[in-house]
């Protein structure tokens, strides 16, 4: 299912790259009813290493939770595939920066978290290295389901 949301999510994301003013709607509709945790990662960046695999716990143990990836550095395609697998990175990656959709500046420390809750609204902002602890109260969760 959450494979699902996240491919729907991508498919959305695309549709909204013209060179319109776009709408947060289209990014969060899809994944109504869920956290999202959108994580902003470079390989370089030995802090976002470090988190990734708390990053891969919560979204795979926590079903009211999906996390997708941006590439600080713009990868795509196979470059990111590569880097993906280099890293361990198992949750979802998005190719465009949703910052501009939620309305937030693009970041400019890595690693960089937002957190949308499940009515599609902008709720934090974390800047640093998260532990899962830390990703599980801010989405407020409890235990795993």
């Amino acid at each position: 299912m959450k494979y699902l949301l996240s491919c729907a999510l991508m498919l959305s994301l695309l549709a909204c790259t013209s060179r319109d003013a776009p709408s947060p709607a289209p990014l969060l509709e899809n994944l109504r009813g869920q956290w999202v945790v959108i994580n902003y990662w470079a390989q370089w960046c030995k802090p976002c290493i470090e988190e990734i695999p708390y990053l891969n716990t919560l979204d795979r143990d926590y079903a009211q939770v999906t996390v997708l990836g941006v590439n600080y550095d713009g990868a795509s395609g196979a470059e990111l595939e590569k880097q993906r697998q280099q890293l361990g990175v198992a949750f979802a990656s998005l190719e465009a920066d949703p910052a501009e959709q939620l309305g937030k500046a693009r970041p400019v420390v890595l690693p960089t978290t937002f957190i949308v809750n499940p009515d599609g609204e902008f709720v934090a902002e974390l800047i640093g290295p998260q532990t899962l602890e830390s990703l599980v109260q801010a989405t407020g969760q409890t235990a795993p389901e």
